[in-house]
């Protein structure tokens, strides 16, 4: 599974990317508006962190085909062809999805809570489908099991499309569609800190320091023991 990290603060991009896991960044328009600055700067400022080689996914804001495919251009002039386009699964996106498959522009579609949304996004082209897990959930439903459908969907119709879970409520969410194969997730940086934060973890290690401490002095390490 590929992660992603959720989010437009550079410093949270920079927590994620030191730990080595994470193979982009994915925003949204209401991720852009709580930063407060022009969001060309903000995303601009991303890209040049992550570098042209890492996935940025950005979202159209325009509501009809035409003006999401003239953001899409833009978007892509101004960040760079590495950048996915991030476009709502209603019938006009999947008009521009339709449109920009053509140019080879990459695509992810959003804002998708059920799986013939997906199925339908696949057939126009785009790269990833991004269900919305928790919102699901909120809705009476279950986010992780419609995941999980659009996934078989995509491999029982041999489609290339990858399942991009998103909106998570916590790691164990995250862990279960690993175990079952699905393609990438985004993460908020507090999910991702919860993939590894557990006390019993920071105690067995925080032993094996004060063991070592105990035979070679305190702040000894095997660098200059």
């Amino acid at each position: 599974m590929k992660f992603f990290v959720d989010t437009a603060k550079i410093e949270d991009i920079k927590k994620a990317n030191d730990m080595g896991v994470i193979c982009g960044v994915t925003t949204n328009p209401s991720i852009l508006a709580q930063s407060g600055r022009q969001p060309f700067e903000v995303l601009k400022e991303i890209r040049s962190f992550i570098g042209e080689e890492a996935e940025l996914h950005v979202q159209v804001v325009a509501k009809d085909a035409d003006g999401m495919v003239d953001d899409a251009h833009r978007i892509v002039k101004e960040l760079g062809a590495n950048t996915y386009v991030k476009v709502p699964s209603i019938p006009e996106g999947f008009k521009a999805m339709k449109a920009l498959a053509k140019e080879n522009i990459n695509i992810t579609a959003t804002a998708i809570y059920t799986p013939m949304q997906a199925y339908l996004a696949a057939k126009c082209g785009a790269s990833y489908a991004a269900p919305y897990v928790n919102r699901i959930d909120n809705m009476g439903f279950n986010g992780i099991q419609v995941a999980k459908q659009i996934h078989d969907i995509f491999k029982n119709n041999n489609l290339k499309t990858e399942v991009l879970a998103a909106s998570f409520k916590n790691s164990q969410q995250v862990l279960e569609l690993c175990e079952y194969g699905i393609g990438a997730s985004t993460i908020a940086p507090d999910i991702i800190e919860g993939l590894v934060k557990n006390q019993a973890i920071t105690s067995a290690v925080d032993d094996f320091v004060k063991d070592f401490e105990g035979l070679t002095g305190a702040g000894k390490t095997m660098s200059d023991c």
